[in-house]
């Protein structure tokens, strides 16, 4: 359900002891209770980041479009010129680099992008878009572009802070562990919501903790599916978790394919290297990229594409379709660049199953699947997430106002649990722990933290009993 580092209940920590109503449910109410206010108290703060940077990053497409449109949008003119034409207009202003990847024009009234590698000054993993008005060849500008989706500077940053904080593979480390733990604080704090009472989860004609609680849990309740979904899709991309599920989908045979860009038949090699030095441009290898285009375009690959650009002799260009919003396009094709013929395709209709789930699941998460609409879901659950943080502490303070601080939930919930449920609950934890490594090392961590927390509570008692005596 939430996040918030307080308990769903509004009991204190001596009225934690299970109902009359005895059941499986009964020994397991403490521990999932314990559970959710520990992770919520020790996890909310990396939660709250990645909530108020996935915000922001959820803003930033629309906010490109403001602020690149000179460079994204052009005049509508009578006739495009050739490809070709429109990247040695880029070359002849931008001669650094080399050419890697063209994206056409997709629209009537965009630019195209030719993207240069190797730039000085621009990183390895990004690229130098040069943005040409395909129906003059004039260049409207250049921009630093990351990623598939095509991010220019203010959203790349945007998308770097909220992945790694700007830390590089380090700074990773914190948005995996909040994805590793939203799921779970997500499916506590929903099973303790409704296991409630109907008349418990009421908000109206409440006040104080009462009626945090009920704002906290009515939110939650209605945001948990989408903080599961969040939580899932983050730990297919991330460093660790995401490892091993890339693993166990080839396992599965799952994984997504690819298009060999190897250049097939007799001619393979021909007219790469070979016509590189008739060439107007380092892109025009062998039959140059109109012929190449007009290929792909008979193959049924529509718009948007990219052409990559052959690495090496014995390369094929490849091209591919680029649209990741519904309906999703991603054929791609390779094609030889001395023949202009099609080596190879790979439609995404016969992705398999979980390929297809993937790469919906992550255009989902970074609001491209569904447009604005899914930028303004995303936005939606984002502040959810931030209220229910800010909630939780706040009921935390409100349970022991005395203090400063919340009283936490009792110590030995798990001797509660039978031992016919307890053993096949550990070896589940131990499973997930396995397969999402930040979940099961910080778990561990609080386990040994709070048994020695709990070690050293219960000697301070026993000096001071026996001083008493």
């Amino acid at each position: 359900m939430s996040t918030a580092p307080s308990t769903t209940t509004d009991e204190s920590p001596q009225s934690v002891t299970p109902s009359p109503k005895r059941g499986l449910w009964s020994p397991l109410r403490p521990l999932v209770l314990r559970l959710h206010f520990y992770a919520g108290v020790l996890v909310a703060p990396f939660l709250l980041i990645a909530a108020t940077t996935g915000l922001l990053y959820a803003a930033s497409f629309q906010a490109e479009k403001i602020v690149y449109a000179h460079e994204l949008t052009v005049p509508v003119g009578e006739r495009k010129l050739p490809v070709s034409e429109q990247v040695a207009a880029a070359r002849k202003v931008h001669p650094e680099g080399t050419v890697s990847v063209v994206r056409p024009s997709p629209e009537d009234d965009a630019t195209t992008r030719v993207l240069l590698s190797g730039v000085p000054g621009v990183g390895a993993d990004h690229t130098l878009a040069v943005f040409v008005d395909p129906y003059t060849g004039k260049v409207r500008g250049a921009l630093e572009q990351y990623g598939s989706t095509g991010a220019l500077p203010l959203r790349t940053w945007i998308d770097e802070l909220h992945r790694d904080l700007h830390l590089g593979e380090t700074g990773r480390l914190y948005s995996e562990l909040a994805a590793s733990w939203l799921w779970v604080i997500a499916a506590g704090g929903l099973t303790l919501w409704f296991s409630r009472r109907r008349t418990q989860r009421k908000v109206r004609g409440t006040n104080g903790r009462r009626r945090t609680l009920g704002l906290h849990g009515t939110i939650g309740a209605w945001a948990a599916a989408g903080f599961l979904f969040l939580s899932a899709t983050g730990l297919t991309w991330s460093a660790y978790a995401g490892a091993n599920i890339d693993e166990l989908r080839t396992s599965l045979g799952q994984a997504t394919p690819s298009v060999s860009a190897a250049a097939g038949g007799e001619h393979s090699g021909h007219g790469s290297a070979g016509a590189d030095a008739e060439a107007d441009t380092d892109a025009e290898h062998g039959v140059g990229l109109d012929k190449v285009l007009a290929a792909a375009r008979a193959a049924d690959l529509g718009d948007p594409v990219e052409i990559v650009v052959p690495a090496d002799a014995s390369s094929a260009y490849v091209v591919r379709q680029v649209q990741r919003s519904w309906p999703t396009k991603q054929d791609a094709a390779a094609v030889d660049p001395a023949t202009a013929e099609v080596t190879d395709t790979v439609r995404f209709a016969d992705y398999p199953v979980l390929a297809k789930l993937t790469r919906w699941g992550i255009d989902a998460h970074t609001g491209v699947l569904f447009g604005i609409v899914n930028q303004i879901a995303l936005m939606g659950l984002a502040l959810s997430l931030i209220l229910l943080i800010l909630w939780g502490y706040r009921m935390w303070w409100q349970r022991g106002r005395a203090t400063a601080f919340g009283r936490p939930v009792p110590r030995g919930a798990w001797q509660q649990v039978p031992a016919p449920v307890l053993v096949p609950l550990m070896a589940t934890v131990a499973v997930v722990g396995y397969f999402v490594p930040l979940l099961g090392i910080s778990l561990a961590a609080f386990i040994v933290v709070d048994v020695a927390l709990g070690e050293i509570a219960y000697r301070r008692g026993r000096r001071t009993y026996e001083a008493a005596k």
